[in-house]
């Protein structure tokens, strides 16, 4: 699905988006993610396809918003039915029931919404967005209640459902966690919209700094073009020569730089890219275990899984070295 939006209060926004299964549009607060939701399900003034011109209740969105909006007064499938009434009765509550059982719920109907925890509130208020039948569902904010050690027990169980239905979805989110378990994202910056692709192709080759730092780079450094062949480059930094993948748009001389995400820095098995460093501040993250690889006045950030810091020996001031894998290594324009 395409979806073409101008806005021009609360912000100023135009673009075109690409909604492919579960898309999330990727962005810090204030650029717009939340307004466009609003402007889809026709909310708040703006021009746009699809649905552009018609009532919010006679456009087929389901929509959820960061807080739910559940009715109190009402039980769980009373208010999955209440988008119904145009069905008798004992219908409504049939389906109600129909849609709560999709999102693996169905015990909890009878429940009012102080009855349920935060995942379960939020499953009645999908049920209640399904109840419309929507072309598209729009997602607020999904996790961002859920602490990092519940995401996956609480939200991960309904991403596979909502996946399941072929719904296209979009979801507003600043979660790199989510969008890396989107089939599609959108990255929108106060610029507008930067880049899109599968998830895989952003986080991976983010297409500027903005970006990189928006999924998650961490260890971006300058350098500068000495050779290319066109298919690798040869870049001068304060790590020494590193090879890397060749960009169409590089030159010799040129300024550019350079990233490689923390979950890519051990590859110890490459011949290439070879760096001595000192390691220090380890540090437990969960089952992983984060640290710093110091190589003169460059500090590269990692990530490993714990058994790997135990098969590595890794302990702070011991001297290390590593191959930084040249597929993995991303060049960047120097200025944008």
């Amino acid at each position: 699905m395409e979806i073409a939006y101008a806005l021009e209060h609360p912000i100023k926004l135009h673009l075109k988006l690409h909604v492919q299964g579960f898309t999330v549009l990727l962005g810090e607060s204030g650029v717009g993610k939340t307004s466009l939701l609003k402007a889809v399900a026709g909310l708040i003034s703006a021009t746009g396809q699809p649905f552009g011109g018609l009532r919010p209740e006679r456009r087929p969105v389901g929509y959820l918003p960061q807080h739910f909006a559940l009715f109190p007064h009402l039980r769980a499938w009373q208010n999955v039915a209440f988008p119904l009434a145009h069905l008798p009765a004992a219908q409504r509550k049939s389906k109600a029931l129909g849609y709560l059982a999709q999102m693996g719920i169905a015990e909890l109907a009878e429940r009012f919404p102080r009855q349920l925890s935060g995942g379960q509130q939020q499953r009645v208020a999908l049920a209640r967005a399904l109840a419309r039948e929507p072309q598209i569902l729009l997602l607020d904010e999904p996790t961002s209640a859920l602490d990092v050690a519940t995401r996956e027990e609480v939200f991960g169980g309904v991403l596979g459902r909502l996946k399941s239905l072929q719904i296209p979805t979009l979801v507003a989110s600043h979660d790199q966690w989510l969008a890396q378990r989107a089939d599609w994202v959108a990255v929108l910056t106060k610029a507008g919209l930067v880049q899109q692709g599968t998830s895989e192709e952003v986080f991976t080759r983010p297409a500027t700094l903005e970006v990189a730092r928006l999924v998650g780079f961490r260890n971006l450094w300058e350098g500068t073009v000495l050779a290319s062949d066109g298919v690798w480059a040869q870049i001068q930094t304060h790590l020494g020569v590193l090879k890397a993948p060749c960009q169409n748009w590089i030159s010799v001389g040129q300024s550019v730089m350079l990233g490689i995400r923390s979950e890519e820095v051990f590859t110890l098995d490459s011949a290439e890219n070879r760096i001595h460093g000192q390691v220090q501040h380890l540090r437990s993250q969960g089952l992983r275990v984060r640290g710093q690889l110091v190589v003169g006045d460059v500090t590269l950030d990692f990530l490993l899984p714990r058994y790997k810091q135990a098969q590595l020996k890794l302990t702070e001031g011991k001297s290390l070295e590593v191959a930084l894998e040249p597929r993995y290594l991303h060049l960047m324009a120097a200025n944008n």
